[in-house]
Parts: C-alpha cells; structure tokens; sequence
C-alpha cells in the first residue's frame, strides 16, 4: 500500500525503519470518487496530496464560469493548492477526481511535526518545491515562446500518459489554448 510513496520519498532521501514507520503514521489514505473535489475554492488547503492511483487536477474558474486547468495529479506525483497550503488562506483553485482516485494526504500541523522529528524531510520538500518550480517556469516560458503546435507537441512528449486518460478539451485547457486548436494540431500530425 505505501510502496508509491516510498519510492516516491526514496529517490531524494534515505529513511530508517522508524523514520519510515513515523513517516507512515502521518499519511491519511483517501479515496476520491470522479467528479468528487479533494479540495475546493475558498476553503484553507491543510493538505499536500500524493496520488497513488487516479487523475486528479487543479484548476480555477474565471468570471465566466471558463475553467482553466493548473496542473494534473497521476500516479506517483503531488498535486495541492500550494499557496494556500503554505499561507494558510483560502484556496483559489479547486481539485477534483478525472477518474476514481486515491491520495496519501498529510496534514500541514502532521508535516510541520515530521519536519522537527527527521529533518531530512525538509530536504525532501524543497527538492518537491524547487521540481514544481522548474515545471512552473518551464510551462511560463513556453507559453510565451512556442507556437501551439509546439506546446501542444512538447506536452504530449513529457507527459504522454495524460494525453490518454483525459479528455482533449482539459489539454488545451492546461495549455491555454482552444480545443479547436488542439484538434487542428492533431490533424495535421497525421497528416505529416
């Protein structure tokens, strides 16, 4: 049940028994069912969530009810709203299930304690914060410097396995583009 996890957390720091075991103590398992939200506007995030089966996504919704998508959440990847979790003030975006989901979530005060008990744990976040920040910029930057195509094409090489599981509309979404413009992308792909 925690191997995903583990693994996670091993690639960047090494825990002993009781650090695992502590580490272990904290998480909270829980399913989301689709269309079920993690999280929603307005309310104070108080997790940081582990998606250990399932597609999740952060998203917010403008004055004209246009949603548009902040991240996806996979397997094996963390997905919350940050700022509010680290300010303590409401969330500005939603998190919903794309399909039934299950996510280890850990408690801001439970994490707080684990980053006094095994400190390499702050190490082990900040590598997370620094990873989402280079996605983050990588995203900004190619938005205001690749062409659709180019976007939409470099998306789907990173990330091919969400290129299946959601929908093509939730993609231009991500990428701030119209479905139009994805559908028209694609097109001409096969037609190369």
């Amino acid at each position: 049940m925690y191997d995903l996890i583990l693994s996670n957390v091993s690639k960047h720091i090494h825990l002993t028994r009781e650090e695992t075991s502590l580490f272990i103590s904290v998480l909270k398992h829980r399913r989301i069912r689709k269309r079920q939200y993690l999280l929603q506007a307005g309310d104070i995030n108080q997790y940081e969530n582990f998606v250990t089966k399932g597609c999740l996504r952060a998203y917010t919704v403008d004055a004209q009810g246009q949603e548009h998508i902040a991240m996806f959440g996979l397997e094996g990847w963390w997905i919350s709203d940050l700022y509010s979790f680290l300010t303590n003030t409401p969330a500005t975006q939603h998190i919903d299930a794309l399909e039934d989901s299950e996510v280890f979530s850990i408690e801001k005060s439970d994490l707080d304690r684990l980053y006094d008990q095994v400190p390499k744990f702050n190490r082990f976040f900040l590598k997370l914060l620094q990873n989402a920040f280079v996605a983050h910029q990588r995203r900004i930057l190619a938005s205001i410097s690749q062409t659709a195509e180019e976007q939409y094409l470099d998306f789907i090489s990173r990330y091919p396995s969400i290129e299946q599981r959601v929908p093509q509309s939730q993609i231009a979404s991500y990428l701030g583009l119209s479905p139009e413009t994805i559908s028209r992308i694609r097109r001409n792909q096969v037609s190369k």
